[in-house]
């Protein structure tokens, strides 16, 4: 019976022991903060810009809404001309992508 108790206690462990993982290009072990391109169009150089983000913590919590379009929507933009993202994380507890869009 003990031996019961300490394989789910072992599990249970690891499983509230989850990091958040952020989709960049490049990756830090402890702590990582890139701001990398996304998408590209043709339409002519941007004048507004829009933000959307959505955050995690401990992969068990997560809220957010880093759509495209819920960016666009904050910058009023009508045409976007270029999108870039910006993920953020520490120590794999806390993690966030934001979405910047530009456009006019």
């Amino acid at each position: 019976m003990k031996k019961v108790f300490m394989l789910v206690a072992a599990v249970g462990c690891l499983g509230l022991s989850s990091c958040g993982i952020t989709r960049a290009p490049v990756m830090g072990g402890i702590y990582t903060d890139v701001t990398s391109g996304t998408a590209v169009t043709s339409n002519s150089l941007a004048t507004k810009v829009g933000k959307a983000s959505a955050s995690s913590i401990l992969n068990i919590f997560a809220t957010g809404d880093a759509s495209f379009q819920t960016a666009a929507k904050n910058g009023g933009i009508k045409k976007i001309t270029h999108v870039d993202e910006h993920n953020k994380t520490i120590l794999g507890i806390i993690t966030t992508h934001e979405i910047i869009v530009y456009g006019e």
